[in-house]
């Protein structure tokens, strides 16, 4: 029964004065203009796509999804073809995720290709097309530094890289160039004496000329190896007193080493910091701390493997994301006698500069400004994406509590002269090696140092490691500290399978 006094059909709202009848077909005709207002970002449900990456390597390769709203997913592996498919829920088809299908490379030793399409109501599936058996690993990130929620899925190959045979692989491709560089060496002598009308008819006269006219020759000699058994100083049998030893890149070694041997090959770990989904600081105009630290160790690899008796391995030779962990494991899976962590770091003072070395430290940190470096560096796991599900504790536990005073020592001595090096090339931080509890220094039986090689923050710093010069004289004071610190300490001898 209506209200008294109120006309039957009439709503109680207008029964204000003034106020019209606002019936359904009224509302839903503003609702309508409001809609073509909107765009499709506003009116749609559950989570937005800011941004879809791909980092492919020979490691594995990642596919990263970034959202305003945590994603879900389920997958599964399909054969013939081999597939990952992969149905994320809430979300709608959108041109963000269409850009995935373009930025796959041809070169992915994992993806053919991607196909995206709208499987369900708010369910996307993607489809990847697999080039070789694949191992996938999917899981989430929470937000952290410049980054919204993350969807990661990982393929792995079924069968692990092994780091020993890249070293094989590099040794026999260095002692290939060495017996190049050999017979080039001994066709410009020969040429060298024909032009100048020797009466030698042979090479070997010639030499045997030139060897009586007081002159020392030695081709297809390569530089004398350090030794193990020498101490530092001393002259090899068979060594003239008055020849200058001289390293594979034509510049003279100290006595210490240039007349030492090693009896065995000396394996040296690199690792260039962050990489893929953590780029690291970046300086003024841009520059990323993981694109220069890569071609620093790139360089520096180079340079050792130019020594026969010593081997350089990268914990990453491309731009990807390697956990802390990860890059302590694969040096003492190739059973390193060294490890060097290079990075070029930023600090909240731009008018930071010069040089570091850091080496372990089972105590407190010997700065604040170390103490603030190492929780950054250790915090790279959190920004690149490591799979903190995956790791096994117990294995992780063990590399913090077995780091001992005997590592760390020695340490020290391998900071010492890498440092005295870097003095020779630029201005130093800090004139001593400084130590803090950095995670990927943590390997229990390798000395290990972490060099920052400048501060990317500062606009002067930043423009030095972008010159291929600075570069290169950096790279050539931390392989004569490296020299330096074994001519000093002799590696224990020991079986290798190399």
């Amino acid at each position: 029964m209506s209200a008294p006094g109120r006309p039957k059909g009439e709503s109680r709202s207008a029964q204000h004065a003034g106020t019209p009848i606002v019936t359904r077909r009224a509302a839903l005709a503003r609702m309508g203009s409001l809609a073509l207002v909107l765009g499709a970002r506003e009116i749609a449900w559950g989570a937005s796509i800011i941004a879809v990456r791909v980092w492919p390597a020979a490691d594995y390769t990642r596919v990263t999804i970034e959202s305003d709203a945590a994603l879900t997913a389920r997958h599964f592996l399909a054969a013939a073809p081999d597939r990952l498919v992969i149905d994320v829920d809430g979300l709608e088809l959108s041109p963000q995720l269409r850009e995935l299908v373009g930025k796959v490379r041809s070169d992915d030793p994992f993806i053919a290709g991607v196909r995206v399409g709208q499987n369900q109501p708010r369910v996307v599936r993607l489809v990847i097309d697999l080039k070789q058996a694949s191992a996938p690993e999917l899981f989430t990130l929470e937000p952290v530094a410049a980054y919204r929620h993350r969807l990661v899925f990982d393929l792995h190959p079924t069968k692990e890289r092994d780091p020993l045979l890249d070293l094989i692989r590099d040794r026999e491709q260095a002692e290939q160039k060495a017996a190049q560089s050999v017979q080039d060496a001994l066709g410009e002598f020969i040429g060298r004496v024909g032009a100048a009308g020797a009466a030698a008819s042979t090479p070997g006269a010639a030499m045997a000329n030139a060897a009586g006219a007081g002159g020392t020759v030695a081709l297809g000699t390569p530089p004398p190896p350090f030794s193990a058994s020498a101490p530092p100083g001393a002259r090899s049998a068979g060594t003239p007193p008055t020849a200058t030893a001289r390293d594979p890149a034509g510049a003279a070694l100290p006595p210490q080493f240039a007349q030492a041997k090693i009896d065995r090959l000396v394996v040296v770990a690199i690792d260039p910091g962050h990489g893929g989904e953590d780029p690291g600081a970046s300086g003024p105009s841009g520059l990323h701390e993981k694109d220069v630290v890569l071609t620093i160790a790139m360089l520096l690899r180079d340079r050792l493997n130019a020594n026969p008796n010593m081997r350089a391995m990268l914990t990453r030779d491309a731009d990807f994301f390697v956990p802390l962990h990860e890059r302590v494991k694969k040096a003492r899976r190739v059973q390193a006698d060294l490890f060097v962590s290079i990075h070029a770091d930023a600090f909240m003072n731009h008018d930071a500069r010069g040089a570091s070395v850091f080496a372990l430290s089972q105590g407190g940190a010997s700065s604040s400004a170390a103490r603030w470096m190492a929780n950054r560096e250790n915090a790279s796991d959190l920004v690149g994406g490591a799979n903190i599900h995956a790791k096994d504790e117990s294995v992780l536990r063990a590399l913090i509590d077995m780091s001992t005073t005997a590592q760390i020592k020695d340490s020290l001595k391998l900071g010492g002269e890498v440092l005295d090096q870097i003095a020779k090339v630029g201005k130093l931080h800090k004139g001593s090696v400084e130590q803090a509890s950095f995670a990927v220094l943590k390997a229990p039986d390798i000395p290990s140092i972490l060099v920052e090689s400048a501060f990317i923050s500062n606009p002067g710093e930043e423009a030095k490691l972008r010159d291929p010069q600075y570069r290169a004289q950096l790279v050539e004071a931390l392989a004569t500290g490296i020299q330096r610190y074994f001519a000093r300490n002799p590696p224990l001898a020991r079986s290798r399978q190399l």
